[in-house]
């Protein structure tokens, strides 16, 4: 399902580079490849021209074979949001599987291997089973969608994401009455992952977390298997990460393993360490601060010592529009 968000998300034509701009560009590339020059990839959530200071990397097949057919800016943020460059997305994130400095996943995730890769489906459904990447993506088309990231430590970014809606893949495993939540599970690879070594982490490895099911089979909810047009880099969860843009950034799940449909609420990691400081939903909300901390306002990157970028942080991330009613009648400061 193609979704054009527009309202408070939309951002305009002149900063997106074209469709046939872009695969002009790919063409031109790919003609000169043989000359030693990598092919480019498709480009159309950014200017080209960024993307020239971008490493390209090496594509699966499984990524590669798709791009031609990908359904570019399928979701749009605000016209205010402008897109986090790459360098910024990719070296300061969090993922305490490498550990908790916000550059050491892009110092230390080179060692985690991706290939192969595969997802046990199971639970609360009539179709379980392990499924690689591909086959995890299905039929489905790659969607380009450009969605704000906001941080629970009030820091926040705008991202061009590439997957496919988690509803797809739900609905092909076909949940039973039973199935009311999903849980999910990154990688437990302590010999390839340093944080999960380490004798001071607080996390119970592996790292789960969970969803509702009408907030798991919600359009906005993404599988993610690519940013900025390439495959996604181990440090912001390859090969398959999930994004739920109007929950704090630690329900988008990295690196995942296992999806389960289950029955009652999982635990989750944040919560489970402290439940006065995290909730279940963490939905972003400026109206319920952390108690170190207030929510009101966000710090959006980059940012400098002149210019701290500071911003009001929006109910639900800006996203309220779509998903409001999902949690109506719920008492937000006390399921927050």
């Amino acid at each position: 399902m193609l979704i054009k968000t527009r309202k408070p998300h939309y951002i305009g034509e002149n900063e997106v580079t074209s469709e046939s701009v872009y695969h002009a560009r790919r063409h031109f590339m790919a003609g000169v490849a043989g000359l030693g020059m990598a092919a480019a990839l498709p480009r159309s959530a950014w200017a080209a021209s960024q993307y020239d200071e971008v490493e390209q990397g090496t594509r699966p097949e499984w990524f590669a074979s798709r791009l031609d057919k990908t359904k570019w800016k399928a979701v749009t943020a605000g016209e205010n949001d402008k897109l986090t460059p790459f360098n910024d997305a990719t070296h300061y994130n969090n993922f305490f599987e490498f550990g908790t400095g916000k550059d050491d996943p892009y110092k230390h995730a080179s060692e985690m291997t991706t290939e192969p890769w595969t997802i046990e489906i199971d639970g609360e459904v009539a179709k379980p089973g392990t499924l690689d990447v591909n086959q995890l993506l299905g039929e489905q088309q790659l969607e380009e969608r450009i969605y704000r990231l906001r941080c629970v430590e009030a820091w926040s970014m705008v991202i061009p994401w590439m997957g496919v809606p988690l509803s797809a893949l739900l609905k092909r495993v076909e949940p039973t009455s039973d199935a009311k939540y999903v849980r999910f599970q990154t990688l437990m690879r302590p010999e390839e992952m340093p944080g999960q070594r380490s004798r001071f982490g607080l996390i119970n490895w592996p790292y789960q977390e969970g969803l509702r099911m009408d907030e798991a089979m919600h359009p906005l909810t993404l599988l993610s298997v690519g940013m900025y047009g390439r495959v996604l880099p181990n440090q912001n969860g390859a090969p398959v990460r999930l994004v739920v843009p109007w929950k704090y950034g630690f329900k988008s799940i990295k690196s995942i393993v296992r999806i389960s449909l289950v029955k009652e609420q999982p635990p989750t990691a944040w919560p489970t360490i402290n439940a006065n400081e995290y909730g279940f939903y963490s939905n972003v909300n400026p109206d319920v601060n952390h108690p170190r901390w207030s929510q009101a306002r966000e710090r959006r990157l980059p940012n400098s010592l002149f210019s701290t970028n500071m911003i009001d942080t929006q109910m639900f991330n800006g996203y309220g529009d779509e998903v409001a009613s999902l949690y109506k009648g719920m008492d937000l400061r006390k399921y927050f």
